[in-house]
């Protein structure tokens, strides 16, 4: 199993992926400007990913992943979008704050409980009355008790 990274590289393996979707390659200053960081801090963290085997960089030339490393920042992104849902599209958090949690969230997530709360959000989004729990949540956050009746309960049910 490969080494626990710390949050910061995380987010830059998460910074290079999503550049990399978006612009086909990543470069130091692309890395930089989204992350809000210099460019010799950028320098620094790809030196420390390249020399633990995660990504390959030359200096003035393009960050490539190597197969572990692109596989370590896919799981940082998939634990960073499952939270996203889970905060904005269940709990109903507003967008920024949902993104800003689970940026925060996403580093320290255990694969058992990745893969547990992966099961609820599909669960929960995949159920046939999926719109009317989420509107009785949302009423109950609004309201501090249940609607009259919520779904999926006939009348006399408690």
């Amino acid at each position: 199993m490969p080494a626990k990274q710390t949050a910061n590289m995380e987010d830059y393996l998460e910074a290079i992926l999503l550049i990399e979707k978006e612009e086909g390659v990543a470069r130091v200053s692309q890395i930089s400007e989204m992350l809000g960081v210099k460019k010799p801090s950028v320098t620094a963290a790809l030196d420390k990913l390249s020399k633990q085997g995660l990504v390959k960089h030359e200096k003035y030339g393009y960050v490539d992943f190597t197969p572990k490393g692109k596989k370590m920042a896919r799981d940082v992104y998939r634990r960073h979008q499952l939270l996203t849902t889970f905060l904005v599209d269940i709990l109903g958090v507003n967008e920024k704050t949902g993104e800003d949690d689970a940026c925060k969230m996403e580093h320290h997530l255990s694969r058992e409980t990745t893969e547990r709360l992966e099961s609820l959000v599909e669960f929960i989004l995949a159920g046939p009355r999926a719109s009317q729990w989420m509107d009785n949540l949302a009423y109950f956050h609004q309201h501090g008790e249940r609607p009259e009746v919520c779904a999926g309960e006939s009348e006399g049910e408690d």
